[in-house]
């Protein structure tokens, strides 16, 4: 059996009921078994075990705190916090509700991301007539995988976005760990069971850290919200995401290893989808990585500061607070890194330095009123040029048009 994947070494091969039916393994619902995917997501956010319902409590010290960052977040910015005219809520999940959620939420980027990985699952034309690769030539020939891979594609990509959603949820305090827009909405996600086991391995104030989550959600909620970066941000990360074309040759090869009456054989070939799927970047996402990551950037860089001179007058123990949750975020693990670059992300402490030092040098150069222009159309998006020089950007959107 393989050594554990990016995700570790839960086993979702293990007590599914989805693989007792082989019928449901292989329907086809498009590029992608949606239904795998959930249980799997469910399976590995929820590791296997029932989960209790968040206590009622929690849903009503996290509403309460909502209504307060709305107000904080909406002075200082001077952004609208919603994106349908209604008040921001927060809902506290556990695990397994987020997977679900989530899943959904991301389901036209996982399915453009399914599309551009299954392409290079399908039997080449020139091969569709030949009798091997049908299986009539008697035993079943190496040359067939490539066909069977064509009808387990859906499932297969099932499993892997399964997986990564799963574990998303087992890390995730919010619904913007990673800076990816959701369904237009006014509903904030918080997960209690990781903010409750992060407040407690740190020994952070319970309510120091759900206003800290509060405030932090509803500042991204409200630069993602924004129609221009939410178009922009959306079509960088689609089409970067449109961009793989991984080794077909090498996926039959890994195929090959699947001994179809041994449970072990699966999880040795689904179990790590690094290793599955590669990540090799196309000249495309080459090409588009920069923007990509010039937006996102700054967008974690606006919020940052956001972060420190809202936080840092509502929440006693913003310090340390700040401290743990910035050092947890780039303390990722195989797991984290594997998700990130499949979406053309690099969320490393350089990515975040990068966005800070551009939005304190405009503060430093213009203040507040200049920094606020940064937001106000799609002109004003900084180009990777410009976040490493903010006198660049503040040239440029002061020329005459």
């Amino acid at each position: 059996m393989s050594a554990p994947g990016p995700f570790g070494g839960d086993n979702p091969f293990e007590a599914m009921p989805i693989f007792g039916d082989l019928a449901k393994l292989f329907t086809n619902q498009g590029p992608v078994n949606w239904e795998v995917a959930r249980q799997i997501g469910g399976f590995m956010a929820a590791e296997g075990q029932s989960e209790d319902n968040v206590d009622p409590l929690e849903r009503i010290r996290l509403e309460e705190l909502a209504r307060v960052a709305e107000l904080q977040i909406a002075d200082f910015t001077g952004l609208a916090t919603s994106t349908t005219g209604r008040s921001v809520s927060v809902r506290a999940t556990n695990r397994s509700e987020w997977a679900n959620v989530t899943l959904e939420a991301y389901r036209p980027l996982f399915g453009r991301l399914a599309s551009s990985l299954g392409s290079s699952m399908q039997l080449p034309a020139e091969d569709a007539d030949d009798p091997l690769a049908t299986g009539l030539g008697g035993p079943i020939p190496e040359e067939m995988l490539g066909n069977l891979i064509g009808v387990m594609a859906p499932m297969i990509l099932g499993m892997q976005l399964g997986l990564m959603v799963g574990h998303l949820a087992k890390r995730s305090l919010g619904q913007y760990d990673l800076p990816v827009p959701r369904p237009l909405g006014d509903e904030l996600l918080v997960v209690a069971t990781n903010l409750d086991v992060f407040g407690k391995d740190w020994s952070l104030p319970a309510d120091d850290l759900r206003l800290w989550v509060c405030l932090d959600s509803v500042a991204h909620h409200a630069v993602l919200g924004l129609p221009h970066v939410r178009q922009r941000l959306e079509e960088l990360l689609f089409s970067y995401a449109g961009g793989f074309a991984p080794d077909p040759n090498a996926l039959t090869e890994r195929m090959s290893d699947i001994d179809p009456t041994d449970q072990g054989s699966w999880e040795h070939v689904f179990g790590d989808p690094d290793a599955f799927f590669g990540t090799l970047e196309s000249d495309e996402q080459r090409r588009i990585k920069p923007e990509l990551l010039a937006l996102t950037s700054t967008i974690e860089g606006y919020i940052d500061y956001t972060m420190d001179e809202v936080g840092g007058r509502l929440i006693a123990s913003y310090g340390s607070l700040a401290e743990a949750l910035r050092r947890r975020r780039v303390e990722a693990n195989k797991g984290d890194r594997f998700v990130e670059r499949l979406f053309g992300l690099e969320l490393s402490q350089r990515h975040f330095d990068r966005g800070e030092a551009f939005v304190r040098g405009v503060v430093e150069r213009h203040g507040a009123p200049g920094l606020a222009r940064l937001w106000s159309s799609a002109v004003e998006l900084p180009t990777p040029n410009e976040v490493d020089a903010p006198g660049l950007w503040w040239e440029r959107i002061h020329l005459p048009r």
